[in-house]
């Protein structure tokens, strides 16, 4: 079972910097460690040396995309198992699926809804 304030590292992939502020302030508030990364490559070189419990990847980034990005790090298998959720503006009919078959192990819209946040993090992470 999770509890708050225990030891999860979360790995959020965001090109936006004022998303990647928000998304901390609220993780690091519950306890969590919070690493960033601004752009695919970076997160998946993050990944990699950090080993984070859970990924949070914006799926509409310049250069490689949150699909792109969750594809490389489920193709690794030190990396394979951990949960990639999409913190994402793509709300249109069929993205949620589009999402989930990419990889991701989950998905949450944008806006976010802070006061949601927590909890929805909190489930991933019982899994």
């Amino acid at each position: 079972m999770f509890e708050k304030g225990s030891e999860h590292i979360i790995l959020y992939v965001e090109d936006d910097f004022a998303n990647r502020t928000l998304i901390r302030r609220i993780l690091e508030a519950e306890g969590y460690r919070v690493l960033e990364a601004e752009n695919g490559p970076q997160g998946i070189e993050v990944a990699r040396r950090e080993r984070p419990t859970l990924i949070l990847v914006d799926i509409n980034m310049p250069g490689m995309d949150g699909y792109e990005v969750t594809a490389r790090l489920k193709g690794l298998d030190e990396l394979r198992a951990v949960p990639i959720i999409a913190l994402t503006a793509n709300v249109m009919m069929g993205d949620r699926e589009k999402t989930l078959a990419a990889g991701c192990s989950g998905y949450i819209q944008k806006p976010i809804d802070v006061d949601r946040l927590p909890g929805q993090i909190a489930t991933f992470l019982e899994r």
